[in-house]
């Protein structure tokens, strides 16, 4: 394994030789510490956390201080990856010092390099103040899931030549903004192939096709662990769901009949029994 730690020029460079970026969105500090056992080059902690984790239906409830809360306990688990925040609902909406103020907080406070923001050309100014306050930002385009009631629903776009040619229009105002990377998520594949090899900076695709500089995917879906809809663009790298519910049934049947614990799993005194040391110890 490579455990030279990811910076991001490094990961830029990918753009160049290239060698794919590997990415993943994780929550939490006891997954975070299986990433770091191997090659995966960013952690996007997304506020899809919202749904996987917290059982909201949307992104859109998902709060600043729930986002800290997990990026800092990823932040903890991993020490290799490139670690990035996703700014949520209204985080980055209002203003550019609300933003830059709420992007800082991912950096001071969560410990992350970098944040991430949905948005194309509508957001190309703010994504700018943010980068020339010092902030490293990702960008993301196609579907955005914070946008979903403008969009009727988790739907593919740049489907049609208007939209295909506005979410390269997004693309191209995000490279002048100055990201360091775009996310390009549920679109079709020959838009993404176009994007990719006309921006200079890495793509990093989810449902957008193999010729992207990189892929990312939620840890919980590539494991097999969500219970809920699946997108036709996860691959299921794990069943972990259908082993944990079995442990789970293996440890309330060994509860229940009592061969669980047994002497292995339990702790003894090593000298005298409790009865005989009380005695002695009040004579």
């Amino acid at each position: 394994m490579n455990t030279q730690r990811m910076t991001l020029p490094v990961l830029m460079e990918r753009k160049k030789t290239g060698r794919k970026i590997t990415a993943v969105t994780a929550y939490d500090y006891s997954m975070a510490r299986l990433l770091d056992g191997v090659d995966i080059d960013l952690v996007l902690v997304g506020d899809s956390v919202g749904m996987v984790s917290l059982g909201y239906d949307t992104t859109l409830p998902v709060t600043m201080d729930e986002m800290i809360h997990h990026t800092r306990a990823v932040r903890r688990g991993v020490g290799r990856a490139l670690v990035v925040g996703d700014m949520p609902f209204m985080s980055y909406h209002v203003s550019d010092e609300e933003t830059i103020r709420n992007a800082g907080r991912f950096i001071q406070e969560g410990g992350a390099e970098a944040v991430k923001l949905e948005g194309g050309v509508k957001f190309a100014d703010r994504v700018r103040a943010v980068v020339d306050a010092g902030i490293s930002v990702m960008g993301h385009i196609g579907l955005t899931p914070q946008s979903i009631h403008q969009f009727g629903g988790y739907r593919v776009q740049g489907k049609n030549y208007y939209d295909s040619r506005q979410i390269k229009k997004d693309a191209l105002a995000l490279q002048k903004a100055g990201v360091f990377a775009i996310v390009l998520e549920a679109i079709p594949a020959e838009l993404a192939a176009e994007i990719t090899s006309e921006i200079d900076i890495p793509t990093i695709g989810i449902g957008a096709g193999r010729d992207c500089d990189g892929q990312i995917l939620v840890l919980n879906d590539l494991l097999g662990l969500n219970q809920d809809f699946t997108p036709k663009f996860v691959k299921r790298f794990a069943e972990l769901g259908e082993a944990v519910q079995s442990a789970l049934r293996s440890y309330v049947d060994e509860v229940q009949t009592g061969t669980f614990p047994t002497a292995e799993h339990t702790y003894n005194l090593k000298r005298k029994p409790l009865r005989e040391a009380g005695n002695q110890g009040s004579s």
